[in-house]
């Protein structure tokens, strides 16, 4: 029996490819050091009750019978597992490599972009899981349809020959997925320049060896459309496309529209879910679903954790939203949602990175700048490190002066304590209570003990 071990196993895409493996009967061991932080011990718990042997970032759990040692990008040569793998000749495989080699071994469908994807991955297993065709599924959130799958809801360990999986393009990890179908959601300033993204998004459509699907709503999407013969476009917002939403309604509890004068529901607020919608829709298109059967799945579509998440509702009638956005087009995406309602929006974002942040400063700033209203507050953290040797040569602080020449109500306060207390002040009925940002788990922790302390 092979024997993976992972360094960083915590991870939403680690600890989702390790639950597959799992499954799929390897040995499967990991280190993290949150475990060794004791933070988030839930997650681990699911691990450890899924058989994942947990063990200290510091060597231990790395052997002579240790077939492969697993590695995020972002993990460094000089932790302890990497020394001891190199020491021992134990061949070292980036996350992306052994998901590659698992894609592979399947009916591939790769979901790539900026922006969507992860509830675009969620989507396209629901509607595969819906027509029988039990598909294996790894993502990067927690699908809500399945949260309890393998006691964590990220993946679907499926015994038919598909799957789905969201490629991550911010590492240029991309590069190695050669998938049936691409779905290409957006392009747009996040980790890496508009050039580079262009270059690695064009190859992922080309490589596809079924077909693609793009957004004809996105300029530099639509741009890829001659790199694959067999292409589907789709639009949310009315454009010229294959697939094109019309009567567009945000609702109390959703989105309604119509696709080729079908009536469609999708029960997550946005118009952006729209996009995400027809991609799925399109994705099915391209191996034999007809559009109605994948329309009449995504009615029963719960959406991804962290998504615009409603957290609770206080008696005073004070929503708490926990929500992923965290470049520009996920800002400015998550904030025009929410604006479909009445309310004043207060605002909690983490940036992370101090690169990404850096490339995207303006954006950011534009982001805000024309999602908030003047009634609305932001209030930003400092950035949150992840590790690694970045240059911290920018702060929130700087995107907070930024903000302040526009006239809008913002704030710098890196304690989450001091966060706590601006909020009950400012709060009252109607609010909905905003927490944005990636790669912190403990932003969700963050949102749940501002809704409890203002219960």
């Amino acid at each position: 029996m092979k024997k993976y071990f992972f360094c960083g196993v915590g991870g939403s895409g680690m600890s989702a490819l390790a639950l597959m493996l799992k499954n799929k009967g390897y040995d499967v061991g990991g280190s993290d050091r949150a475990y060794d932080a004791g933070v988030n011990a839930s997650k681990f718990d699911v691990l450890k009750n899924q058989g994942v042997a947990l063990f200290a970032q510091d060597g231990g759990g790395v052997d002579e019978h240790t077939d492969v040692l697993v590695v995020s990008s972002a993990v460094e040569e000089t932790i302890p597992d990497v020394v001891k793998a190199r020491r021992l000749n134990v061949p070292i495989m980036k996350r992306a490599e052994v998901l590659a080699d698992f894609l592979h071994e399947h009916n591939g469908i790769a979901v790539g972009g900026t922006s969507g994807k992860t509830t675009t991955t969620a989507m396209i297993g629901h509607v595969l899981k819906e027509a029988g065709l039990d598909p294996s599924v790894i993502n990067g959130g927690v699908m809500l349809n399945y949260a309890d799958s393998l006691g964590m809801g990220n993946v679907l360990a499926g015994k038919g020959s598909f799957c789905v999986i969201e490629a991550d393009e911010s590492d240029g990890s991309i590069e190695l997925y050669k998938p049936a179908v691409s779905v290409l959601t957006t392009i747009s300033l996040d980790h890496k320049p508009l050039e580079e993204l262009r270059v690695l998004f064009g190859d992922f459509v080309e490589r596809a060896t079924v077909g693609a699907v793009l957004n004809a709503d996105n300029a530099d999407v639509l741009a890829l459309k001659n790199r694959n013969p067999n292409v589907l476009t789709f639009s949310a917002a009315g454009g010229d496309a294959d697939l094109k939403a019309e009567n567009v309604a945000p609702v109390e509890n959703g989105v309604r529209f119509s696709l080729d004068g079908e009536e469609a529901f999708l029960p997550v607020i946005g118009r952006h879910n729209v996009a995400n919608a027809l991609a799925a829709v399109g994705a099915a298109m391209q191996i034999g679903i007809p559009a109605s059967q994948a329309l009449k799945a995504l009615s029963t579509f719960k959406g991804v954790r962290r998504r615009l998440e409603t957290v609770g509702v206080t008696k005073k009638n004070v929503a708490v939203i926990d929500d992923f956005a965290h470049n520009p087009e996920k800002i400015a995406a998550s904030l025009s949602a929410l604006k479909d309602y009445d309310g004043r929006l207060i605002v909690i974002y983490q940036p992370h990175g101090f690169k990404p942040t850096k490339i995207m400063r303006k954006g950011l700033v534009d982001a805000f700048d024309r999602g908030l209203g003047l009634d609305d507050t932001l209030i930003m953290q400092e950035i949150y490190y992840a590790g690694g040797t970045a240059q911290k040569d920018i702060s929130s602080a700087d995107l907070v002066r930024d903000l302040e020449r526009t006239g809008k109500r913002v704030h710098f306060i890196p304690d989450r304590k001091a966060i706590v207390s601006l909020v009950k002040g400012l709060a009252s009925k109607g609010d909905r209570i905003v927490v944005m940002g990636a790669r912190d788990d403990t932003l969700s922790d963050f949102a749940r003990s501002i809704f409890e302390a203002l219960s």
